[in-house]
């Protein structure tokens, strides 16, 4: 094919085609873009602006580690003791001590003798412990790599969660990324008014059911005369101060399937649930052997709820009830659908830009790209004559087709992503004229078949194009890997706009001279 190979031939006008198709959402208004069908919108959609460009709200969210520590500890308080209990092991004053990382289960042993069987004991519940010892006194804590892996489990979880809630709330885009080691990052374009995401990101949403210790009264709980297997446990405002519940849960709130708010006898806001498979069996189990006795719902540490158990229920639904309004019952149904976070969030940085900040950086920026563009495109022409008009339009090809890559992955345009896209068309002419350079050269040498000239000028320049786009290439990868937040955004727009200059500079532009000289076969080329 006019002494381009067939498979570059269609490889370059398949990638065109592409780039035209997938950038074209970005140049239709809203009216248009929103008759499309959803199914297809899903994966053609224009690129998302970042909230410096769009306006809205960003909230820097930090994991309670610390309460995620105490959480396992006292988890794993229970399993040594239990694990103790059955060794016929004697030991007293069994608890979690410390704060943050130094957190660790204390007891002392009645029998010093007995370190070696328990060392054997413990080590056996869970990976990631470790257990010392001085004198009599026993502490067991977790390794510093099993923290590590804690917490990064934990973010990654509640970056899911966090996106959930976000999600059926109907935020347009979020952008949820961790941000250092226990922190993470939420933009919401378009969001001027977060305190209702705040709200719903601010509660953990933790919901346990738990049988009432009706053998305890709550008076001698607060004395400390209550069994090892149950708890004190505060009730909300409305109901009792305090319950005794047994402190191995019925079923847990990760079993929800569905939840939604309704109305109960008519006015009485609830919500319903339906547990899933597994959860629905041991509920059933446990309304079966309890009918008569009471069972505690507890929401975020909170008696929420202590109805009796009035019959079997074995389809495992039933009907959580409280002092709930209509909204904080929808709010509760959303909360338990998308799941429990695994440690409370707080709020350590909040920011909101306001659209009109966002529509002036984007007429700026806008307007500084349209100037470049226009500068460098005289410039080319100018001096390269005919030959720089093919340059041109392929410089045209590069920004609409890295506009589609970008709208196809679904990646955040901010303001250092617009200054990525004003090197990337820097570096695209500067691989231009590297070609056209060589051109005038072979021409200088005394070749003067056109078709030869054009081969020997990519040919010959193609070790220094590629040379200078690798360069920079890795430095755009180390922009991301080490970078965060815009730093990282202008890497990525670097990167794959110096992955298009790539393609556009050498074959698009070589793909249009051959055309050229296909159709008006001309004797000489200048430039």
């Amino acid at each position: 094919m006019f002494g381009y190979s067939k498979l570059k031939a269609w490889t370059v006008i398949v990638v065109s085609v592409f780039g035209l198709l997938f950038s074209l959402p970005n140049f239709l208004p809203e009216s248009v873009y929103k008759q499309v069908p959803e199914g297809i919108r899903k994966v053609w959609h224009p690129v998302t602006l970042g909230l410096d460009l769009s306006g809205g709200s960003y909230l820097l969210l930090q994991v309670d580690t610390g309460a995620l520590y105490k959480e396992q500890l006292t988890s794993l308080a229970d399993s040594v003791r239990t694990a103790l209990v059955d060794r016929k092991v004697r030991f007293s004053g069994l608890k979690v001590e410390g704060e943050g990382k130094e957190q660790y289960v204390s007891f002392k042993l009645l029998n010093s003798g007995d370190y070696s069987k328990v060392r054997e004991t413990v080590l056996r519940l869970e990976n990631g412990l470790q257990v010392s010892s001085s004198g009599a006194a026993v502490s067991v804590s977790y390794t510093p790599a099993a923290l590590i892996q804690m917490t990064n489990a934990a973010v990654e979880q509640s970056i899911d969660i966090v996106r959930r809630r976000i999600d059926e709330l109907g935020t347009k885009e979020p952008s949820i990324q961790q941000e250092g080691e226990d922190r993470i990052r939420v933009q919401l374009p378009g969001v001027q008014e977060p305190g209702e995401v705040k709200a719903l990101l601010g509660k953990t949403a933790k919901m346990t059911f738990h049988l009432v210790d009706e053998e305890t009264s709550v008076y001698d709980a607060q004395r400390g005369k209550i069994a090892p297997d149950s708890m004190l446990v505060p009730g909300d405002d409305m109901n009792e101060a305090f319950y005794v519940l047994k402190r191995a849960s019925v079923v847990g709130g990760d079993q929800f399937q569905t939840a939604n708010a309704s109305f109960q006898n008519g006015t009485e806001a609830v919500v319903n649930f339906q547990f899933k498979q597994a959860g629905a069996r041991k509920f059933s189990v446990a309304t079966r052997d309890n009918i008569g006795k009471r069972l505690a719902i507890v929401l975020d540490g909170k008696v929420i709820s202590a109805p009796s158990i009035q019959s079997h229920i074995p389809g495992g639904s039933g009907v959580i009830t409280g002092n709930f309004t209509i909204d904080s019952a929808k709010e509760l149904a959303l909360m338990l659908r998308s799941g429990a976070l695994p440690a409370p969030l707080s709020v350590v940085e909040e920011k909101v830009v306001g659209p009109g900040l966002g529509a002036d950086s984007i007429e700026a920026g806008f307007l500084s790209c349209m100037i470049g563009v226009v500068l460098v495109f005289a410039f080319v022409f100018l001096v390269y004559g005919k030959m720089g008009t093919f340059a041109n339009i392929a410089l045209i090809f590069n920004g609409l087709l890295l506009l589609a890559i970008l709208g196809l992955f679904n990646a955040t345009l901010t303001l250092p992503g617009v200054a990525g896209i004003a090197l990337t068309i820097g570096m695209a002419v500067d691989s231009n004229i590297l070609v056209f350079e060589r051109m005038r050269e072979e021409l200088k040498m005394g070749r003067t078949a056109p078709l030869n000239v054009i081969n020997a000028g990519f040919e010959n320049s193609f070790t220094a194009i590629l040379d200078s786009q690798l360069t920079t290439l890795f430095a755009a990868f180390v922009l991301y890997w080490l970078g965060s937040g815009p730093v990282k955004g202008f890497g990525v727009t670097l990167g794959i706009g110096i992955l298009t200059t790539m393609f556009t500079a050498i074959m698009v532009t070589k793909f249009l001279m051959l055309a050229w000289l296909k159709i008006r076969k001309p004797k000489e080329i200048t430039l």
